[in-house]
């Protein structure tokens, strides 16, 4: 008899795949649900599994978009950035928004990024490139050129 032929085909364990992924970082529901499922995870199990992670705290999408929002806008991002990649771990709309809400404002993020680079077109695209809106370039290039808002 082969190897493949002795061992078992009990279904994976939910939750011991669900501990595996935690220990590497937080993820959000959307993403351990799908990793559950691609792993082969009934869908009941699954849902079971995340149900009680979120019941002990283990996983909480609220605490994720707001650790993720402050570490992207440590490194210079723009909301729209941030929005995005909180969207792409499956985070909510409505606690993304409050996850940006606690965040310094992005006028204000910005505005610490120009005075660092200088007034400019290349820190226009710079900032368009980090996910700013144009009225926060548009008004942090503004100041910068003229010393006040304009």
């Amino acid at each position: 008899m082969s190897r493949m032929q002795n061992r078992s085909t009990s279904p994976p364990d939910a939750r011991e795949i669900a501990l595996r992924a935690l220990r590497a970082r937080d993820v959000s529901i959307a993403e351990l649900r799908r990793r559950l499922v691609e792993r082969g995870c009934a869908e009941d199990d699954a849902s079971s599994t995340i149900d009680a992670l979120v019941r002990t705290g283990l996983i909480d999408d609220a605490r994720l978009a707001e650790r993720r929002a402050s570490a992207l806008a440590d490194r210079g991002a723009g909301d729209a950035l941030i929005r995005h990649r909180l969207r792409e771990h499956g985070i909510d709309a409505e606690l993304i928004e409050r996850a940006i809400g606690g965040l310094e404002p992005e006028p204000e993020r910005a505005s610490r990024i120009a005075e660092r680079r200088g007034p400019g077109p290349r820190t226009a695209r710079y900032l368009a490139g980090k996910g700013y809106s144009e009225d926060t370039i548009r008004d942090v290039v503004a100041m910068g050129r003229t010393g006040e808002l304009g």
